[in-house]
């Protein structure tokens, strides 16, 4: 009772600090040219920084330049940010939606005890997966879902070092809502697993299934994270000189400073915060610079206890971590992205033509708008080498060419010179559209 009752008394002096202080949140257009300016002030509380940059990351903002600083009670950033385009935001309502989202969020963090970007929500099953990649296993755990009448509404997907990590948000297919009878969710649960098992991994397979909604990205981070991916895999042949972390004492200030070099691409500064929050750093300054194509980082930490980094195990520990960090975002492979009419089982028939016509999937990103299914893959062929645009083309011509298309120049280039070339497309012209029609997928007139 007593630990209980200090825990209200600190969410009651949590609540007034935030009352007392409220979140400030400006949009600055007129102090730089090239980017507009997101400053935030707020009482200082371990998961803030991550919380702000979410936010940015998610309203789909790039982040050009960082100045964070949280000496005491009291943290101050600056952002530089652009749209997908490059452009300063000038549209009120965009300004005023991270106005608003800074300020909620702000508030969120300091006055509640829940884990960093979990979300209630009772619209959807969440699953999540952790296992063993190889060939084909998207394929079967979609396979498994449909069979189980699941109607996947989302979903996303990562590879690295060999680990694969998904959070699937699933339905009924009958009522379209969460699926919480304990029994149809233990058996959905056991298949799953028995995928992920196969015969090579018995003991680090796991699976995790609850109604509700999280942050999917941080939440595939922290997943990897303790499947410890990091230090699964051999990075000897890959090109370390674009990515660069180290990590040295600066014992004059009694800080750990972290400074990285590495190829610059969207949503980098998150993947980054969250590994540093889910290894419970605290940033105290950091800088974050992007030049031409590559970004520059420094941090200034300590542990959420006050210490800097105290071993050599310790310092290397963390520079893998943030390595891994950035490199499972690099999405490898070929960029698909399917858009139709949305339909149960329609993820399961495509990831089999996929399979069967030896594409593997290193990442995937599946959305419903609507009634559409928009959904991107990343494919490379079964040994993870590149693939040959004769097996992109002859998988588009199985799901519609209008349907799949190829969201890679070098490979667009190469299919169009091919098709130019020759075509088989009239004598399996009426053996497709047999298997369109069969699949419930529509081939748009040429």
């Amino acid at each position: 009772m007593d630990h209980e009752f200090l825990a209200d008394i600190d969410d009651e002096y949590e609540k007034l600090v935030i009352q007392l202080n409220p979140p400030r949140v400006s949009v600055d257009n007129t102090s730089s040219r090239q980017a507009t300016l997101v400053q935030v002030g707020s009482a200082n509380r371990q998961g803030s920084l991550l919380e702000v940059v979410q936010v940015l990351t998610d309203l789909n903002l790039t982040i050009t330049r960082a100045y964070i600083s949280s000496d005491g009670e009291w943290f101050m950033d600056v952002f530089h940010v652009v749209d997908q385009s490059g452009n300063k935001i000038y549209d009120g309502e965009v300004i005023d939606r991270i106005q608003k989202s800074l300020a909620a969020r702000a508030s969120i963090s300091q006055s509640s005890r829940r884990s960093v970007g979990i979300q209630a929500s009772s619209e959807h099953t969440s699953i999540e997966l952790v296992g063993r990649d190889r060939p084909g296993l998207l394929s079967e755990i979609f396979a498994v879902l449909s069979d189980l009448k699941c109607n996947i509404v989302a979903a996303e997907v990562w590879t690295h070092n060999l680990r694969m990590a998904s959070v699937i948000y699933i339905t009924d297919e009958e009522s379209g809502g969460p699926i919480e009878n304990s029994d149809r969710l233990a058996n959905i649960k056991r298949l799953l697993r028995y995928i992920l098992v196969g015969d090579r991994d018995k003991r680090s397979a796991k699976t995790a299934i609850s109604v509700g909604v999280t942050h999917t990205q941080r939440r595939l981070h922290q997943m990897l994270y303790a499947d410890r991916d990091y230090d699964r895999g051999d990075t000897a042949g890959e090109d370390r000189s674009k990515l660069v972390v180290n990590v040295e004492n600066c014992t004059e200030k009694d800080y750990s400073m972290v400074n990285m070099r590495c190829d610059d691409r969207p949503k980098l500064l998150f993947d980054t915060v969250c590994t540093l929050t889910d290894m419970e750093y605290v940033v105290f300054h950091a800088t974050v610079i992007v030049e031409g194509p590559e970004a520059y980082q420094e941090y200034y930490i300590r542990h959420v206890d006050g210490s800097p980094i105290s071993s050599e195990g310790e310092r290397q520990r963390l520079v893998l971590c943030l390595e891994a960090a950035i490199r499972r975002r690099n999405a490898e492979g070929v960029r698909l992205e399917l858009c139709c009419e949305d339909r149960v089982g329609l993820l399961s028939d495509v990831t089999r033509i996929f399979r069967e016509n030896g594409l593997s999937v290193t990442q995937a990103e599946v959305t419903t708008r609507g009634s559409q299914a928009v959904n991107v893959f990343y494919v490379t062929d079964s040994s993870g080498n590149p693939v040959h645009s004769r097996m992109i083309e002859a998988v588009r011509n199985e799901i519609g060419q209008a349907i799949l298309q190829v969201k890679d120049e070098m490979h667009a280039k190469a299919s169009a010179e091919e098709s130019g070339r020759f075509s088989l497309g009239g004598l399996f012209r009426s053996r497709s559209e047999k298997l369109l029609h069969n699949l419930g997928l529509k081939r748009s007139s040429s």
